[in-house]
């Protein structure tokens, strides 16, 4: 077996006695890979697990509010098969995200389509936004149901009128954030753009556009979280195929377990939604 040489070297004598230096380098200690993951872990476990404790001692509180485990027990049975389908009015959780998620997808895309080149306008041109800044500060705080009825007056059926809703109320954030973002764009770009004499088209496609599209996602994020809140709400009034209209029907049918179950899903599909576009969002900012 051999034995491992280690340098050392004589410092002092004292005493007759020869007091050596050990210089064997030593390795430079690491912190452990997985310490940044248990330190996001761990809080949020906390978290779960005080959670489930708050909603255990609820259900022992009310006879009628249903623990955790009898509210897993129904995920399972409702997750076996969640794209069940007897019927215009008998279908399972997995048609009617999907609906939501349809309606949403109508009314976000068409705010889209309107605000963002409206928040453009707003922001480019003074009198534009002298015109139109009173309007959008006046409608914006106006609460979204309160347009429901106004959809239903409008389009005469429940369809049309929830997606009128989604885009009536998810369109504020975009045209305010994409005009604050063009206005904030450095005058010195857009005098660049005056002397070179490029057409209004090319500074939008060219100046406008690059430095504004992070304050555009940035209100395109916010648009969808209020998109995805407002859809359950006016799915409740409205009824049909949609998240929102089947946690009515189960608050009839006395289901508390199910509508627990749809609203860890609710804020499961707004979460990935934001999620995702935050992350599209930090993909296209440059600002260190």
């Amino acid at each position: 077996m051999k034995k491992t040489a280690q340098i050392s070297a004589p410092t002092a004598v004292e005493s007759g006695t020869v007091v050596t230096l050990n210089l064997t380098p030593k390795r430079a200690v690491r912190p452990p890979r997985l310490r940044p993951l248990m330190q996001r872990l761990i809080p949020a476990l906390c978290g779960l697990l005080l959670m489930l404790l708050v909603w255990q001692i609820a259900a022992l509180w009310s006879s009628g509010f249903p623990t955790p485990y009898a509210t897993w027990q129904a995920a399972l049975t409702l997750f076996a098969d969640p794209f069940y389908n007897a019927g215009p009015n008998d279908q399972d959780i997995g048609w009617n995200v999907l609906a939501s998620l349809q309606r949403v997808a109508v009314g976000f895309g068409l705010a889209a389509l309107v605000g963002i080149p409206a928040g453009f306008l707003l922001g480019r041109f003074t009198f534009v936004s002298r015109m139109f800044s009173p309007i959008v500060a006046l409608l914006r705080p106006v609460s979204p149901l309160a347009w429901l009825p106004i959809g239903l007056l409008l389009f005469q059926r429940a369809e049309p009128a929830s997606s009128w809703t989604i885009f009536i109320c998810s369109i504020w954030p975009m045209v305010i954030n994409t005009a604050e973002g063009v206005q904030r764009i450095p005058q010195d770009y857009l005098n660049v753009a005056r002397v070179l004499q490029l057409s209004e088209w090319t500074v939008m496609r060219r100046i406008l556009f690059p430095a504004v599209l992070p304050a555009v996602l940035t209100g395109v994020r916010l648009s969808i979280g209020i998109a995805w809140l407002v859809i359950v709400a006016a799915e409740m009034l409205t009824g049909g195929l949609g998240i929102g209209f089947w946690i009515w029907n189960e608050w009839n049918n006395l289901n508390v377990e199910n509508i627990l179950i749809a609203i860890l899903i609710i804020g499961v599909v707004g979460l990935l939604l934001e999620q995702g576009l935050m992350l599209l969002a930090r993909r296209f900012t440059w600002d260190k």
